[in-house]
C-alpha cells in the first residue's frame, strides 16, 4: 500500500477539521479510503493533493459549488472564469464599501454641529439617521438586482446593515427548552478515533427503533475548552439498553438559542455561531450562559431524503442562554 494518513492526522497537519474533512468527502470534492486492515479511514497522495487545492480555493474564498464545477471540468478556462467572477464580486463589495464609508463620513460630520443633550438636536439626528439608512437600504437594493440562485455565504456574512455596522449577519434564531436527563456519553475524543467511531455505530443502532421524545435529534456534540477535546452525547432511552463501556452522565438541560448553519462548513458554522451570539446581545431579555460542562452543542438535523435533495446536511447550532435576572 502508498503511504497514507489518518483522517484525524489530516486534519492537524492541514489545519481543517474532520467535520469539514466529511463535508468536502459528502460534497464530492474528496475521496477517502477504508482498508480491509484498517480501522480508519484514511487519504492517500492523490487525495491530500486534492485537499491542497480546495484548500487554496477556499482561501481565495471561492464557494463550493464553484469548486465543484472547477473539478467537474479539466478546461483551465473554467477556473479562469471562476475567478474572474471572484474578482468582479469584490469590485462590487469594494465600489459598496466606498459608498458606505463616504456616506458614514458625512453623518460624522454632521453629528459634529449638533449635540445629543438637545431635544431638538436629537429630533435632528433621527432625521439624519432615517436618510442614511433610506440611502444604504438603496445601495443594498442595487446590488440585489441580479437574480441568483446560488447563496453566497461570504456575501451573507459580509451583508452591510445600519444596525450592525461590524459586519455580522444575525441568522433566524429560534429559542428550544431542552430538559434535563441521562445522556450516554462517548467520552472525549475527536473524529476518526475509534471510540467515536464505536458510539456513532452504537446510538445509530438504537434509534433505528427509538421514539423520539424530543421529536428533534437526541444526539449532541460539543467541544469542552477545559479539556480541549470534543464530548459526544445521545439521550439515554427510558427502557433497559446496553450501553457498552460507555458513561452516563446526568444532562441539566435549560434554554438554547439556535440556528442552522451547513454541516462540515467551519466558515459558515463560525458565521452563524457569531451571529446567534449577537442576536443574544441584541435581545435584551436573555444573555449567554455558556460555563464549564454547559457549552455550545450541534447536531445534525437532515434526514437523508432532505439530504440528497439539497447535497448537504443541515446543523443546528445550540447556543446556552438564561434569563437576565433584574
Amino acid at each position: 500500500m502508498n503511504e497514507v494518513m489518518k483522517i484525524r492526522e489530516v486534519s492537524l497537519q492541514y489545519g481543517v477539521s474532520v467535520r469539514t474533512l466529511r463535508y468536502y468527502e459528502d460534497m464530492g470534492l474528496l475521496e477517502s479510503i477504508r482498508p480491509n486492515d484498517y480501522a480508519y479511514r484514511v487519504y492517500d497522495e492523490n487525495a491530500l493533493k486534492r485537499l491542497e487545492q480546495i484548500l487554496l480555493l477556499r482561501k481565495l474564498d471561492i464557494s463550493i459549488k464553484d469548486i465543484q464545477t472547477v473539478f467537474k471540468n479539466s478546461d483551465s478556462k473554467v477556473l479562469l472564469d471562476v475567478l474572474q467572477k471572484k474578482v468582479d464580486d469584490i469590485d462590487d463589495e469594494a465600489a459598496q464599501l466606498y459608498i458606505l464609508k463616504k456616506i458614514v463620513t458625512d453623518f460624522i460630520n454632521q453629528i459634529k454641529n449638533y449635540s445629543f443633550s438637545e431635544e431638538a438636536d436629537i429630533k435632528m439626528l433621527y432625521e439624519r439617521v432615517s436618510e442614511l439608512e433610506e440611502k444604504m437600504n438603496t445601495i443594498e437594493s442595487d446590488n440585489n438586482t441580479e437574480e441568483t440562485t446560488d447563496f453566497d455565504e461570504s456575501k451573507a456574512a459580509k451583508k452591510i446593515s445600519l444596525n450592525d455596522l461590524n459586519y455580522v449577519s444575525i441568522p433566524d434564531v429560534r429559542v428550544v427548552l431542552l430538559p434535563a436527563c441521562k445522556m450516554v456519553s462517548s467520552g472525549y475524543g475527536f473524529f476518526g478515533e475509534e471510540k467515536f467511531d464505536r458510539f456513532d455505530s452504537w446510538f445509530s443502532d438504537i434509534s433505528k427503533n427509538e421514539v423520539n421524545m424530543w421529536e428533534m435529534p437526541q444526539d449532541f456534540l460539543w467541544y469542552d475548552p477545559e479539556k480541549g477535546s470534543s464530548v459526544w452525547w445521545y439521550v439515554k432511552p427510558d427502557y433497559d439498553v446496553d450501553t457498552q463501556d460507555f458513561d452516563i452522565v446526568d444532562f441539566e438541560g435549560g434554554m438554547y438559542a439556535a440556528a442552522v448553519s451547513r454541516d462540515g462548513d467551519d466558515e459558515d458554522g463560525n458565521r452563524v455561531y457569531a451571529g446567534v451570539k449577537k442576536w443574544i446581545e441584541k435581545n435584551g431579555t436573555l444573555e449567554l450562559d455558556e460555563r464549564p460542562g454547559h457549552y455550545t452543542m450541534c447536531h445534525i438535523i437532515t434526514d437523508k431524503r432532505v439530504k440528497e435533495t439539497l447535497g448537504f446536511c443541515q446543523l443546528e447550532i445550540l447556543v446556552p442562554v438564561k434569563k437576565i435576572e433584574k
